[in-house]
């Protein structure tokens, strides 16, 4: 028979065998779950617990770390990944543009030879992030990336801004990417015989350097970046799994290129074309000299987005708290070598001002060496793989971002929908997929790349930011990998180098991300705040009472955990979030 709320307590405290069912399915709709004696409906919601506060700190309220693992385990997306998939899937969306595209970028306009300094620069920040993306993803292993460790440990506002933030970065990450897969398809086809026409394969809108301003091209829009998009969307819908299986074939078709590409080349270096190896500064920040190394590592930083995208995946892991730690930094690993290595040989091919404007800097490098016009046309095929697979990844990771947000109610349910046949967020996957088809179609690839980088550096700084944070306010919580040395050096370390970085990207760029971030706060506060407080109500008040009484125990000893953490009427522990 029902009872009222302080007999299920009661009840509960007495060890009586009345079962209840709860939870709620992704897409909001509520469903049954286990039930035993241990399970029993709360007797309070988090509404209670938001008692007393304003609405700043409203703002400010975490997601408890049990409920995020509580709905993982009650995910509709299929586990059928592996720590090699996700190795693959890292490597995968690292080793591309970076090489392939933004060698000759970053060498021409910024930093010249010592681009390779730019790299490790890069390298080190990427591998201080990824250290403790590792340790947020063992604890926390939910789809989400840097969104979901955000909102468990700083917050629904900082929640949102990296989540919004993040949108920018795989959206127009892949646009990128879609953009250098054209100019190698283009190469391509002209070393077959065939010129592509430029009117239909080219941005409509350029990005003069010198000047820091827009201007039209002549061209109608970049047909050929537009269909990648597409196709890599509508191959996406059709499953997590078969995705994978593409992008390790892929990858290994690339990392053959890459490294036929050392040996062949190495020995065709000319070294007078490293020097200067860092040329003197022009008058501008940021074109040359010191500055210019700086501001090529905020620019080559996009070569390391992907290590990030594993996390993504979470809720599609067979063991998400051992996998993701060792794809995500081994992944790291395999990429950071290969980026230093070429960058050292495309610069020795050519002089680093040959590289401005060239969209395919590595097979452009080969093709003035005589006879050498097959490695060029394997490059070429390498790089095309390559990119492919990049513009998968980005695609893969950007609609699990909306499903997580969808599930938290800071954007309109249909986004967390799941296909009923391939288990894979179909509706955000075709928004993404569009959206960067119009942007890869219209927009150069130079402002692409710095606000894909800028933005990524941001979700850096506050992932760091969040492993200190909940070392200091969830020290008991198990962690199957912890950051070494500390909660404090790494993460702080890894929260400067990306804030120094940010720092010296161009003053457009950062202009741009400030505009896209104010537009996704008008929508937090028009609509994310307020229904994302009433979903993790309605959520918190399905966890069963045994995860509470869990997080209950660890005594967090602030805000709504230090008001409800402990044991409520009768004995038992309350539904508390985490703030």
């Amino acid at each position: 028979m029902a009872h009222s709320p302080r007999k299920a307590a009661a009840s509960a405290a007495s060890g009586d065998s009345d079962s209840a069912s709860s939870g709620a399915s992704l897409n909001g709709v509520n469903k049954p779950v286990a039930t035993s004696s241990s399970l029993v409906p709360t007797p309070r919601t988090t509404s209670s617990s938001n008692e007393g506060k304003g609405y700043f700190g409203r703002m400010f309220t975490t997601k408890s770390v049990d409920l995020l693992k509580e709905q993982g385990a009650n995910s509709e997306l299929h586990r059928t990944l592996g720590a090699w998939d996700l190795t693959m899937l890292g490597v995968g969306e690292i080793v591309g543009t970076g090489i392939f595209v933004l060698t000759g970028t970053a060498a021409a306009n910024n930093a010249g030879p010592a681009v390779v300094i730019s790299f490790v620069i890069a390298g080190i920040a990427s591998m201080f992030a990824a250290l403790c993306y590792s340790e947020l993803a063992s604890i926390i292993p939910v789809a989400g990336s840097a969104y979901t460790y955000s909102y468990a440990t700083l917050g629904s506002f900082i929640g949102w801004t990296i989540g919004w933030d993040l949108c920018l970065e795989y959206l127009v990450g892949a646009a990128t990417v879609c953009v250098g897969w054209s100019a190698y398809l283009r190469s391509f086809l002209s070393a077959c015989g065939y010129d592509m026409p430029t009117k239909w394969s080219r941005s409509p809108v350029g990005w003069d350097v010198e000047r820091g301003a827009f201007h039209m091209t002549g061209d109608y829009v970049d047909l050929p970046a537009m269909a990648i998009a597409l196709l890599m969307t509508f191959l996406l819908i059709f499953g997590i799994k078969e995705s994978a299986r593409i992008n390790s074939v892929i990858v290994m078709i690339k990392i053959s290129v890459i490294v036929i590409f050392i040996i062949a080349m190495g020995p065709k270096v000319d070294t007078a074309n490293w020097k200067p190896f860092v040329p003197p500064n022009d008058g501008t920040f940021g074109h040359y000299g010191l500055s210019g190394v700086f501001q090529g590592a905020s620019v080559v930083f996009f070569s390391y987005i992907g290590f990030d995208s594993v996390s993504c995946c979470a809720q599609e892991c067979k063991k998400p708290e051992r996998d993701l730690p060792i794809g995500t930094l081994s992944s790291l690993a395999v990429c950071t070598t290969l980026y230093i290595l070429v960058a050292l040989i495309a610069t020795g091919l050519l002089p680093y001002y040959e590289f401005k404007g060239v969209a395919h800097p590595i097979s452009y490098a080969v093709e003035g060496i005589e006879g050498y016009k097959w490695l060029a046309m394997f490059i070429n095929i390498g790089a095309i793989a390559g990119l492919t697979s990049v513009i998968l990844v980005s695609l893969m990771s950007q609609p699990r971002i909306f499903y997580a947000m969808a599930v938290d109610g800071f954007v309109p349910a249909f986004c967390g929908k799941i296909h009923p046949k391939y288990k894979t967020p179909w509706v955000t996957t075709i928004i993404t997929g569009v959206l960067c088809s119009l942007c890869a179609g219209i927009l150069p690839i130079e402002v692409l790349s710095e606000l894909t980088s800028v933005g990524t550096l941001f979700a850096f700084v506050l992932v760091c930011v969040g492993v200190s944070v909940l070392r200091y306010r969830r020290p008991n919580l198990e962690r199957k990998f912890k950051v070494p040395l500390g909660p404090w050096l790494i993460p702080g370390l890894g929260a400067s180098i990306s804030f120094l970085l940010i720092c010296t990207s161009t003053r457009q760029t950062i202009y741009r991300l400030l505009g896209w971030m104010a537009i996704g706060w008008v929508i937090y506060f028009a609509w994310g705040f307020e229904n994302s407080q009433k979903a993790l109500e309605r959520t918190s008040l399905n966890l069963p009472s045994r995860v509470m009484g869990a997080e209950g125990a660890e005594g967090e000893g602030e805000g709504m955990g230090e008001k409800e953490g402990g044991e409520g009427e009768g004995g038992v522990a309350m539904v508390t979030t985490d703030s």
